[in-house]
């Protein structure tokens, strides 16, 4: 009896040191951040939000991985390698459709104080992603004065492009062979 108390309480005294030793770690090591945004980034937000908020909707810190998918037939290698590079890139905002939540152009934030500015290299495999999903990639210098006209002349000249290699859908969908079957007949009435 009197054994297993000493080998009990040599028990508890080693427990007690490698809690010592280890140093206390807390499960959920976190505290509240003091401001959500920096003051750059908060004030071009709100520039964003006057210049196009009527229009749009401006989502911030976006992971580029939340508005691309993947086209089917991608083999998962390839499809596991995508999704972690695109899970590993953030974008600054992303303007989205109001009616259906859809993006529309994402916007990112160049800061170019020195070689290691934020963002100041193009990253090309989020360029190169956004374009192949037709995404208009917005990059603005961070600069002091901007209007909230220079910004939305900025993104409609973003966007211009992009709504002019879209055809238009037809008001009633048709196949092609039922449409040259309807042009025929017309030519021939």
């Amino acid at each position: 009896m009197e054994l297993t108390i000493v080998l009990l309480m040599m028990l508890i005294v080693v427990a007690i040191g490698a809690i010592k030793l280890t140093g206390e770690k807390l499960a959920f090591p976190f505290k509240k951040r003091s401001n959500l945004f920096t003051p750059v980034e908060r004030s071009f937000l709100e520039l964003l939000e006057s210049a196009v908020g009527h229009q749009y909707r401006v989502i911030c810190r976006v992971k580029l991985s939340d508005i691309l998918s993947l086209r089917q037939g991608t083999d998962k290698k390839t499809a596991r390698s995508a999704l972690q590079k695109a899970a590993s890139r953030q974008l600054d905002f992303v303007l989205c459709d109001k009616a259906d939540m859809s993006p529309v152009v994402a916007v990112d934030l160049v800061h170019n104080a020195g070689k290691d500015g934020y963002k100041s290299q193009r990253d090309w495999y989020v360029s190169s992603s956004l374009d192949a999903a037709r995404i208009p990639h917005l990059r603005i210098k961070v600069k002091s004065g901007y209007s909230a006209q220079e910004i939305r002349d900025c993104i409609e000249a973003k966007l211009a492009p992009m709504r002019y290699k879209e055809p238009k859908k037809p008001l009633v969908q048709g196949t092609i062979k039922d449409d040259k079957t309807a042009l025929g007949r017309a030519i021939t009435a």
